[in-house]
């Protein structure tokens, strides 16, 4: 069982609200250590699953006091060990980390740093190689590299809280990362004499039902990567499968000078961006993130419902045209 641990300075009157707050939530330890300056500190033991509605709670309540912050933190392990309580199925909460661990998360995962543009760019040339020489180990290596997962998760997230900063910062780190791939790739493919009959450039050049399959199984594994607090590291490498190859046989062949084959292998790419994103929004939806205040989740909800018309139109637009550009 995950337990996490909010600690939070206030003034000592409000000690003993927190006390009538948390009446109603199951906490496993609560105390309150007296500070100098009239303060204590509030340290609050409780289930990971349980966090987000104390978080909420005293959030609505405390933060936005100047000075007021919440911290939270992961626990390892507590002695003596806490007993797990026997609860009725439809008593029990979300399997899930609070809304704010999950944000922070996701949010340093999708960071333009340089050591994302580095990763992108090994991935890039590790996938050239693995493509050029029709090694699946090399392309596998590839995924395993690329820090595809941090940016579309981002994007799904933002879009589920109707988070403009989220998704502008999401937007630009996954352009930067699509266009790093794309500029590379393409330079690379004119030096080479690519072989566009080669099976795993081959494989690339169109859309077919498992592909589709495939990216939205990525995104709905991602999405409860994140949602779970379980490690993204052999996840990535699931949304990888889906972005990473197709995105780097588009420009081995546009390139290499074969154009209708690369649009092929672009239209692949596309459909999977959009197919993780889908999913990945739907997914979250599902695990009941939503913003914390009610105005926020009125805004959020019109915005999460006009996005996922638009990634359904998106994707339904993508497979109308590859299939008319397939029969002619």
């Amino acid at each position: 069982m995950a337990l996490r641990l909010i600690e939070m300075v206030l003034p000592e009157q409000d000690g003993v609200e927190v006390l009538e707050l948390l009446k109603e939530h199951k906490i496993l330890e609560h105390r309150q250590i007296r500070l100098s300056d009239g303060e204590v500190l509030v340290r609050i033991l409780l289930d990971a699953e349980q966090s987000e509605a104390v978080l909420d709670l005293l959030g609505e309540r405390f933060a936005g006091k100047e000075g007021n912050r919440m911290v939270i933190l992961a626990v390892e392990a507590t002695l003596p060990r806490d007993e797990p309580e026997q609860t009725a199925p439809e008593e029990k909460s979300p399997e899930r980390i609070s809304r704010e661990e999950m944000y922070e998360d996701i949010k340093d995962a999708a960071e333009c740093s340089r050591v994302y543009l580095a990763m992108v760019v090994l991935s890039t040339i590790v996938a050239v190689v693995g493509l050029y020489y029709d090694s699946v180990a090399i392309i596998i290596g590839a995924m395993v590299i690329a820090p595809l997962l941090g940016p579309n998760m981002a994007l799904s997230l933002g879009t589920t809280l109707g988070d403009l900063s989220l998704l502008r910062h999401a937007i630009r780190t996954a352009l930067v990362g699509i266009a790093t791939t794309m500029v590379l790739s393409v330079f690379i493919g004119m030096l080479l004499q690519v072989d566009p009959a080669s099976p795993e450039l081959a494989s690339r050049n169109g859309v077919a039902l498992g592909d589709i399959v495939v990216a939205l199984a990525s995104g709905c594994a991602g999405a409860l990567a994140f949602t779970t607090g379980v490690s993204t590291a052999l996840i990535g490498v699931m949304v990888a499968v889906a972005l990473l190859p197709p995105l780097v046989a588009f420009g081995l062949l546009l390139g290499g000078g074969h154009p209708v084959l690369a649009m092929g292998a672009l239209s692949l790419f596309l459909v999977n961006l959009v197919s993780v994103n889908l999913a990945g929004v739907t997914t979250f939806l599902v695990q009941g993130i939503h913003p914390a205040t009610w105005w926020e989740k009125d805004q959020a909800e019109q915005a999460t419902h006009t996005a996922l018309k638009l990634w359904v139109a998106l994707l339904v637009a993508l497979v109308i045209l590859i299939l008319l550009f397939q029969k002619s």
